[in-house]
Protein backbone atom coordinates (compact mmCIF):
# COMPACT_ATOMS: atom_id res chain seq x y z
CA UNK A 1 0.00 0.00 0.00
CA UNK A 2 1.36 3.42 -1.00
CA UNK A 3 2.09 5.87 1.79
CA UNK A 4 2.15 9.62 1.33
CA UNK A 5 5.17 11.49 2.73
CA UNK A 6 4.74 14.01 5.52
CA UNK A 7 5.67 17.68 5.71
CA UNK A 8 4.61 19.76 8.71
CA UNK A 9 3.58 23.39 8.45
CA UNK A 10 2.10 26.39 10.18
CA UNK A 11 -0.49 28.95 9.03
CA UNK A 12 0.30 32.48 7.86
CA UNK A 13 -0.42 35.89 9.36
CA UNK A 14 -3.94 37.38 9.28
CA UNK A 15 -5.31 38.54 5.91
CA UNK A 16 -5.67 42.27 5.32
CA UNK A 17 -9.03 43.96 5.85
CA UNK A 18 -11.39 41.05 5.77
CA UNK A 19 -14.49 42.94 7.54
CA UNK A 20 -17.36 16.86 -1.19
CA UNK A 21 -17.81 12.60 -4.51
CA UNK A 22 -16.69 10.36 -7.36
CA UNK A 23 -12.92 10.19 -7.68
CA UNK A 24 -12.42 9.30 -11.29
CA UNK A 25 -12.46 12.51 -13.31
CA UNK A 26 -10.96 15.36 -11.32
CA UNK A 27 -8.29 16.18 -13.89
CA UNK A 28 -7.97 16.02 -17.62
CA UNK A 29 -5.59 13.26 -18.71
CA UNK A 30 -4.88 15.12 -21.95
CA UNK A 31 -2.85 17.65 -19.96
CA UNK A 32 -0.59 15.03 -18.41
CA UNK A 33 2.29 15.50 -20.83
CA UNK A 34 1.63 18.84 -22.53
CA UNK A 35 0.33 22.28 -21.65
CA UNK A 36 -2.95 23.62 -22.95
CA UNK A 37 -2.96 25.58 -26.19
CA UNK A 38 -2.67 29.38 -26.07
CA UNK A 39 -5.80 31.41 -25.60
CA UNK A 40 -7.32 34.54 -24.06
CA UNK A 41 -7.04 35.38 -20.41
CA UNK A 42 -10.00 37.19 -18.83
CA UNK A 43 -9.43 39.48 -15.89
CA UNK A 44 -11.88 41.23 -13.57
CA UNK A 45 -12.55 44.92 -13.46
CA UNK A 46 -10.50 45.19 -10.28
CA UNK A 47 -7.38 43.72 -11.84
CA UNK A 48 -4.76 45.20 -14.15
CA UNK A 49 -5.13 43.67 -17.58
CA UNK A 50 -1.95 42.45 -19.20
CA UNK A 51 0.18 43.61 -16.29
CA UNK A 52 1.66 42.13 -13.17
CA UNK A 53 5.34 42.11 -13.96
CA UNK A 54 7.81 39.33 -13.43
CA UNK A 55 8.04 37.43 -10.18
CA UNK A 56 9.77 39.64 -7.60
CA UNK A 57 13.33 38.98 -6.55
CA UNK A 58 13.73 36.67 -3.52
CA UNK A 59 14.44 39.50 -1.09
CA UNK A 60 11.23 41.27 -2.23
CA UNK A 61 8.93 38.29 -1.81
CA UNK A 62 6.42 38.45 0.98
CA UNK A 63 5.16 35.49 2.97
CA UNK A 64 2.03 35.12 0.84
CA UNK A 65 4.10 34.80 -2.32
CA UNK A 66 6.52 32.32 -0.75
CA UNK A 67 3.64 30.19 0.52
CA UNK A 68 1.99 30.17 -2.91
CA UNK A 69 5.25 29.20 -4.59
CA UNK A 70 5.83 26.39 -2.13
CA UNK A 71 2.31 25.06 -2.73
CA UNK A 72 2.98 25.21 -6.48
CA UNK A 73 6.14 23.22 -5.91
CA UNK A 74 4.15 20.51 -4.08
CA UNK A 75 1.73 20.32 -7.01
CA UNK A 76 4.60 20.11 -9.48
CA UNK A 77 6.23 17.31 -7.51
CA UNK A 78 2.95 15.39 -7.34
CA UNK A 79 2.41 15.84 -11.09
CA UNK A 80 5.77 14.20 -11.77
CA UNK A 81 5.01 11.04 -9.80
CA UNK A 82 4.45 7.80 -11.76
CA UNK A 83 0.88 7.56 -10.43
CA UNK A 84 -0.09 11.10 -9.33
CA UNK A 85 -3.22 12.06 -7.44
CA UNK A 86 -3.68 14.98 -9.83
CA UNK A 87 -1.92 16.64 -12.75
CA UNK A 88 -1.09 20.33 -12.65
CA UNK A 89 0.67 21.17 -15.92
CA UNK A 90 1.10 24.79 -14.88
CA UNK A 91 2.72 24.38 -11.47
CA UNK A 92 6.20 24.27 -12.98
CA UNK A 93 5.43 27.45 -14.94
CA UNK A 94 4.95 29.31 -11.67
CA UNK A 95 8.31 28.26 -10.27
CA UNK A 96 11.33 30.49 -10.82
CA UNK A 97 14.86 29.09 -10.92
CA UNK A 98 15.55 29.97 -7.30
CA UNK A 99 12.31 28.58 -5.86
CA UNK A 100 13.90 25.27 -4.95
CA UNK A 101 16.33 27.16 -2.73
CA UNK A 102 13.68 29.42 -1.28
CA UNK A 103 11.27 26.58 -0.57
CA UNK A 104 13.92 24.74 1.41
CA UNK A 105 14.15 27.59 3.91
CA UNK A 106 12.36 27.07 7.26
CA UNK A 107 10.10 30.09 6.67
CA UNK A 108 8.60 28.70 3.47
CA UNK A 109 8.17 25.26 5.00
CA UNK A 110 5.99 26.72 7.75
CA UNK A 111 3.70 28.60 5.38
CA UNK A 112 1.94 25.64 3.78
CA UNK A 113 0.13 22.59 5.17
CA UNK A 114 1.61 19.11 5.45
CA UNK A 115 2.52 17.82 2.02
CA UNK A 116 0.38 14.70 2.26
CA UNK A 117 -2.67 16.63 3.51
CA UNK A 118 -2.19 19.23 0.79
CA UNK A 119 -2.14 16.57 -1.94
CA UNK A 120 -5.19 14.81 -0.55
CA UNK A 121 -7.09 18.10 -0.19
CA UNK A 122 -6.24 19.15 -3.74
CA UNK A 123 -7.46 15.84 -5.18
CA UNK A 124 -10.57 15.80 -3.01
CA UNK A 125 -11.54 19.37 -3.91
CA UNK A 126 -10.89 18.71 -7.61
CA UNK A 127 -13.19 15.70 -7.54
CA UNK A 128 -15.84 17.43 -5.50
CA UNK A 129 -15.94 20.38 -7.88
CA UNK A 130 -16.12 18.24 -10.99
CA UNK A 131 -18.86 16.10 -9.49
CA UNK A 132 -20.99 19.08 -8.51
CA UNK A 133 -20.72 20.98 -11.79
CA UNK A 134 -21.30 17.89 -13.95
CA UNK A 135 -24.24 16.57 -11.92
CA UNK A 136 -26.13 19.87 -11.86
CA UNK A 137 -26.74 22.67 -14.34
CA UNK A 138 -27.25 25.12 -11.49
CA UNK A 139 -23.66 25.70 -10.45
CA UNK A 140 -22.13 28.15 -12.88
CA UNK A 141 -20.68 30.58 -10.34
CA UNK A 142 -17.51 29.28 -8.71
CA UNK A 143 -15.60 31.33 -6.15
CA UNK A 144 -12.03 30.17 -5.48
CA UNK A 145 -10.56 31.52 -2.23
CA UNK A 146 -6.90 30.96 -2.93
CA UNK A 147 -3.26 31.88 -2.39
CA UNK A 148 -3.16 33.60 -5.81
CA UNK A 149 -1.59 30.70 -7.73
CA UNK A 150 -4.53 28.32 -7.98
CA UNK A 151 -4.48 26.79 -11.48
CA UNK A 152 -7.92 25.16 -11.28
CA UNK A 153 -9.43 27.71 -13.70
CA UNK A 154 -7.08 26.32 -16.38
CA UNK A 155 -6.58 22.65 -15.57
CA UNK A 156 -10.18 21.63 -14.72
CA UNK A 157 -13.03 21.26 -17.20
CA UNK A 158 -15.70 23.92 -16.75
CA UNK A 159 -19.17 23.90 -18.34
CA UNK A 160 -20.08 26.63 -20.79
CA UNK A 161 -21.03 29.98 -19.29
CA UNK A 162 -19.18 29.26 -16.06
CA UNK A 163 -17.87 32.31 -14.22
CA UNK A 164 -14.88 31.61 -11.98
CA UNK A 165 -14.08 34.23 -9.37
CA UNK A 166 -10.64 34.18 -7.78
CA UNK A 167 -10.25 35.90 -4.41
CA UNK A 168 -6.59 36.07 -3.42
CA UNK A 169 -3.71 38.42 -2.55
CA UNK A 170 -3.56 40.81 -5.50
CA UNK A 171 0.22 40.97 -5.79
CA UNK A 172 0.56 37.19 -5.95
CA UNK A 173 -2.28 36.78 -8.45
CA UNK A 174 -0.90 39.51 -10.67
CA UNK A 175 2.55 37.91 -10.80
CA UNK A 176 1.10 34.44 -11.44
CA UNK A 177 -1.24 35.73 -14.16
CA UNK A 178 1.63 36.95 -16.31
CA UNK A 179 3.50 33.66 -15.91
CA UNK A 180 0.41 31.68 -16.89
CA UNK A 181 -0.40 33.89 -19.87
CA UNK A 182 3.13 33.37 -21.13
CA UNK A 183 2.59 29.61 -20.96
CA UNK A 184 -0.65 29.83 -22.95
CA UNK A 185 -2.96 29.09 -20.04
CA UNK A 186 -6.64 29.51 -20.79
CA UNK A 187 -9.98 28.51 -19.39
CA UNK A 188 -12.60 26.79 -21.57
CA UNK A 189 -14.35 28.77 -24.28
CA UNK A 190 -17.45 30.69 -23.18
CA UNK A 191 -16.16 30.82 -19.61
CA UNK A 192 -14.55 33.73 -17.79
CA UNK A 193 -12.10 34.23 -14.92
CA UNK A 194 -12.45 37.34 -12.74
CA UNK A 195 -10.18 38.38 -9.89
CA UNK A 196 -11.11 40.26 -6.74
CA UNK A 197 -8.10 41.25 -4.61
CA UNK A 198 -8.14 40.07 -1.02
CA UNK A 199 -6.99 43.56 -0.09
CA UNK A 200 -10.26 45.09 -1.36
CA UNK A 201 -11.72 47.40 1.31
CA UNK A 202 -15.10 45.75 0.73
CA UNK A 203 -14.78 42.19 -0.55
CA UNK A 204 -18.52 41.67 -0.87
CA UNK A 205 -18.89 44.80 -2.96
CA UNK A 206 -15.90 43.78 -5.07
CA UNK A 207 -17.44 40.44 -5.97
CA UNK A 208 -20.77 42.07 -6.81
CA UNK A 209 -18.95 44.63 -8.93
CA UNK A 210 -17.46 41.76 -10.90
CA UNK A 211 -20.94 40.41 -11.56
CA UNK A 212 -21.58 37.89 -8.79
CA UNK A 213 -25.31 37.15 -8.58
CA UNK A 214 -26.76 36.19 -5.22
CA UNK A 215 -29.93 34.94 -6.91
CA UNK A 216 -28.02 32.07 -8.50
CA UNK A 217 -26.40 29.04 -6.83
CA UNK A 218 -22.66 29.16 -6.27
CA UNK A 219 -19.75 26.96 -5.26
CA UNK A 220 -17.17 28.28 -2.81
CA UNK A 221 -13.75 26.64 -2.56
CA UNK A 222 -11.26 27.48 0.18
CA UNK A 223 -7.66 26.35 -0.22
CA UNK A 224 -4.71 28.63 0.34
CA UNK A 225 -6.46 31.87 1.31
CA UNK A 226 -4.56 33.43 4.24
CA UNK A 227 -6.75 33.01 7.34
CA UNK A 228 -5.08 33.02 10.75
CA UNK A 229 -7.66 33.81 13.38
CA UNK A 230 -11.20 32.67 14.08
CA UNK A 231 -12.30 36.29 13.60
CA UNK A 232 -10.95 36.35 10.04
CA UNK A 233 -12.88 33.15 9.29
CA UNK A 234 -16.01 34.57 10.89
CA UNK A 235 -15.76 37.71 8.75
CA UNK A 236 -15.26 35.61 5.62
CA UNK A 237 -18.26 33.39 6.42
CA UNK A 238 -20.39 36.47 6.99
CA UNK A 239 -19.50 37.73 3.50
CA UNK A 240 -20.22 34.33 1.95
CA UNK A 241 -23.49 34.02 3.87
CA UNK A 242 -24.60 37.40 2.55
CA UNK A 243 -23.72 36.48 -1.04
CA UNK A 244 -24.45 32.76 -1.37
CA UNK A 245 -27.92 31.71 -2.45
CA UNK A 246 -29.67 29.08 -0.35
CA UNK A 247 -28.39 25.66 -1.44
CA UNK A 248 -24.92 26.90 -2.36
CA UNK A 249 -21.97 24.71 -1.38
CA UNK A 250 -18.77 25.52 0.49
CA UNK A 251 -15.87 23.05 0.35
CA UNK A 252 -12.31 23.40 1.50
CA UNK A 253 -9.65 23.20 4.13
CA UNK A 254 -9.28 25.28 7.28
CA UNK A 255 -6.24 25.79 9.42
CA UNK A 256 -5.87 25.51 13.16
CA UNK A 257 -6.51 28.83 14.92
CA UNK A 258 -4.11 29.68 17.77
CA UNK A 259 -6.65 31.94 19.49
CA UNK A 260 -8.86 28.91 20.06
CA UNK A 261 -5.99 27.00 21.63
CA UNK A 262 -5.56 29.76 24.18
CA UNK A 263 -9.21 29.59 25.21
CA UNK A 264 -9.89 28.21 28.66
CA UNK A 265 -12.97 26.14 27.86
CA UNK A 266 -12.86 22.54 26.69
CA UNK A 267 -14.97 22.84 23.53
CA UNK A 268 -13.32 20.96 20.67
CA UNK A 269 -12.14 22.81 17.59
CA UNK A 270 -14.59 20.95 15.36
CA UNK A 271 -17.44 21.92 17.67
CA UNK A 272 -16.34 25.53 17.43
CA UNK A 273 -16.21 25.34 13.66
CA UNK A 274 -19.62 23.70 13.51
CA UNK A 275 -21.11 26.43 15.70
CA UNK A 276 -19.39 29.17 13.72
CA UNK A 277 -20.69 27.84 10.40
CA UNK A 278 -24.17 27.29 11.84
CA UNK A 279 -24.26 30.88 13.10
CA UNK A 280 -23.77 32.03 9.50
CA UNK A 281 -26.43 29.66 8.15
CA UNK A 282 -24.26 26.72 7.05
CA UNK A 283 -24.74 23.05 7.81
CA UNK A 284 -21.25 21.60 7.90
CA UNK A 285 -19.85 18.07 7.71
CA UNK A 286 -16.23 17.12 8.27
CA UNK A 287 -14.19 14.90 5.97
CA UNK A 288 -11.43 12.73 7.43
CA UNK A 289 -8.15 12.73 5.56
CA UNK A 290 -7.75 9.04 6.37
CA UNK A 291 -11.00 8.27 4.53
CA UNK A 292 -9.95 10.31 1.51
CA UNK A 293 -6.65 8.41 1.38
CA UNK A 294 -8.46 5.09 1.82
CA UNK A 295 -10.83 5.85 -1.05
CA UNK A 296 -7.79 6.49 -3.23
CA UNK A 297 -6.12 3.24 -2.17
CA UNK A 298 -3.47 5.04 -0.14
CA UNK A 299 -2.24 4.96 3.43
CA UNK A 300 -1.79 8.20 5.33
CA UNK A 301 1.47 8.23 7.27
CA UNK A 302 1.24 9.72 10.80
CA UNK A 303 2.55 13.31 10.63
CA UNK A 304 5.80 14.14 12.37
CA UNK A 305 4.03 17.22 13.73
CA UNK A 306 0.39 18.13 14.23
CA UNK A 307 -0.78 19.58 10.92
CA UNK A 308 -3.82 21.29 12.39
CA UNK A 309 -5.97 21.14 9.27
CA UNK A 310 -9.67 20.39 8.85
CA UNK A 311 -11.33 19.33 5.59
CA UNK A 312 -15.04 20.07 5.33
CA UNK A 313 -18.12 20.55 3.18
CA UNK A 314 -21.01 22.87 4.04
CA UNK A 315 -24.38 23.83 2.56
CA UNK A 316 -25.94 27.26 2.84
CA UNK A 317 -29.36 27.05 4.49
CA UNK A 318 -30.16 30.76 4.53
CA UNK A 319 -31.36 33.07 1.81
CA UNK A 320 -28.79 35.48 0.39
CA UNK A 321 -29.13 39.25 0.61
CA UNK A 322 -30.07 39.30 -3.08
CA UNK A 323 -32.82 36.72 -2.52
CA UNK A 324 -34.22 38.68 0.42
CA UNK A 325 -34.24 41.83 -1.69
CA UNK A 326 -36.06 39.98 -4.48
CA UNK A 327 -38.65 38.72 -1.99
CA UNK A 328 -39.09 42.22 -0.58
CA UNK A 329 -39.59 43.69 -4.05
CA UNK A 330 -42.07 40.97 -4.96
CA UNK A 331 -44.11 41.51 -1.79
CA UNK A 332 -44.19 45.26 -2.32
CA UNK A 333 -45.45 44.81 -5.86
CA UNK A 334 -48.08 42.34 -4.65
CA UNK A 335 -49.30 44.82 -2.03
CA UNK A 336 -49.41 47.62 -4.58
CA UNK A 337 -51.43 45.48 -6.99
CA UNK A 338 -53.83 44.54 -4.18
CA UNK A 339 -54.28 48.20 -3.22
CA UNK A 340 -55.03 49.13 -6.83
CA UNK A 341 -57.61 46.34 -7.15
CA UNK A 342 -59.27 47.42 -3.92
CA UNK A 343 -59.42 51.04 -5.09
CA UNK A 344 -61.03 50.02 -8.39
CA UNK A 345 -63.71 48.03 -6.55
CA UNK A 346 -64.58 51.12 -4.50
Amino acid sequence: MLVLPTLAARPLRPPPRLAPPPLASSWNCRTKRTLLQPGPFAAGSDTTRGRGGPLPEPEQRDQHLLAALHAARLRDEESRRPDPLFIDPYAAVLLSLDVAHQASEPLALHLTPCADHYRLTTRYVDDKLQNLITSSDNFRQIVLLTDGMDTRPYRLSWPKLSVVYDVSPGRVFSAAAQQLRGAGAKIPRNCVLLHTPLESPNLQEGLCKNGFNGNRPSLWVLQGLPLFTSSSLENLLLIISNLAMKGSIFVGELTHFPDWTASADMVSEKDRLENLFFTQGFQVSFVHYENVAKDLGLGLAPPRKQCGRVLLVAEQLRFSDAQMESFRTHFERTEEDADEEGFEEL
